[in-house]
């Protein structure tokens, strides 16, 4: 799964023009081994759970100005600390922008495999939600994952709201400043006492 999920979220940030890029990841071996073309900085969730390490060692809030990225994919972001991580990938995000988040599926049956290990995955609306509040707008939501039939089977056609991964793409969309009005001329209508 984690395979697939790479390969698709580096797919996106491949066919975007994506310099500079943000890829944060829940731990090490989640990052990718190929990286998106052009300069970029990877993250990965520190082993205490508060920081964050790889190209930079860092917490939050992160050190980069104010939209300096245009690309930023967030791979299975924990709640703790979720609503600050998510203004700051909004503050750090380029107007016109994407960012691609991962989250795992509630639906699926395959919750019942990461359930039992104590995985508690932030809704997917909730996320979309937050993401719209900091001004960026929903492009599309994908699911990965094998096909669930009705019948419960893998390999069907009918059910792909139930794979296992949502991926949540978003772009950083600006209001855009009143344009400048055409001037009036400006004339005396009578006269002007003293």
């Amino acid at each position: 799964m984690r395979t697939a999920e790479q390969r698709h979220l580096l797919e996106q940030v491949q066919g975007f023009p994506a310099q500079p890029w943000l890829w944060l990841a829940p731990c090490a071996t989640w990052l990718p081994a190929e990286t998106p073309g052009g300069r970029g900085v990877r993250l990965h969730r520190a082993a205490d759970g508060r920081a964050w390490a790889g190209d930079v060692n860092c917490a939050l809030p992160l050190p980069l100005p104010s939209e300096a990225v245009n690309a930023i994919v967030l791979q299975h972001v924990a709640t703790v600390e979720l609503e600050t991580l998510l203004s700051e990938c909004a503050r750090v995000l380029m107007p016109g922008g994407r960012l691609w988040m991962t989250v795992l599926n509630r639906y699926s049956p395959y919750r019942a495999r990461w359930q039992w290990q104590g995985a508690r995955p932030p809704s997917a609306t909730h996320c979309q939600l937050r993401l719209q509040r900091e001004g960026l707008r929903v492009r599309s939501v994908r699911h990965l994952g094998p096909l669930w039939s009705e019948s419960g089977q893998a390999g069907g056609k009918a059910l792909p709201a139930l794979r296992a991964v949502r991926v949540l793409e978003f772009e950083k969309r600006t209001q855009a400043f009143i344009g400048p009005e055409t001037a009036r001329p400006v004339g005396w209508r009578g006269p002007v006492a003293t």
